[in-house]
């Protein structure tokens, strides 16, 4: 895959993704009730909770400016996966795939941080009765999914370099140069 092919998997799911994320948040402050209460359609298993969260992922919030260390910690993010997207070398597919789904993810939730003071919103509800897991959105979903993809794919290339492989997708450490590492930040 050569650059401009390796944006061509990257820039759509990124954007698809990231769209999806904001349609979806406008539809649940558009449908559902502020107070919390939950929509069952497909039964108790998915409900549909309209929950503003000020903070990060599982209910985190340092405070009253939890949603500016927020956006500046998904700004540094996003700085980072796209050192990592740059050096990733062409054919690696999977990374790049994780990558766009981290990102979308991420910027979906700065969209909301940034044009919102309640917080992200977030509408997605699951768990059995009582036991919830917190409630969440497509953008948390797409970082979720992401994180684990590039874990492993980090992880395989970890593996494939233990054991001697030579010529892999990616190269250690955010796909640098070994003699590059010391100046990955």
């Amino acid at each position: 895959m050569q650059s401009r092919s390796k944006a061509l998997l990257f820039w759509p799911v990124l954007v698809l993704v990231a769209l999806l994320d904001v349609a979806t948040k406008a539809i649940a402050v558009q449908a559902l009730s502020p107070q919390r209460v939950p929509h069952d359609p497909l039964g108790n298993l998915v409900r549909f909770t309209l929950v503003y969260n000020p903070g990060a992922a599982f209910g985190l919030h340092v405070g009253p400016q939890s949603r500016w260390i927020f956006t500046a910690l998904t700004i540094v993010a996003l700085v980072i996966l796209g050192r990592l997207y740059l050096a990733t070398r062409p054919g690696d597919r999977m990374r790049v795939l994780a990558l766009a789904l981290v990102c979308a993810g991420a910027v979906g939730n700065l969209f909301d941080r940034l044009r919102s003071t309640m917080g992200v919103v977030d509408f997605i509800d699951v768990g059995f009765g009582d036991a919830r897991w917190p409630t969440f959105n497509v953008a948390d979903m797409a970082v979720s999914v992401g994180a684990v993809l590039l874990a492993w794919v980090l992880w395989q290339e970890d593996r494939a370099i233990a054991n001697g492989a030579v010529g892999g997708t990616s190269a250690p450490l955010a796909g640098v140069r070994p003699a590059d590492q010391g100046d990955l930040v």
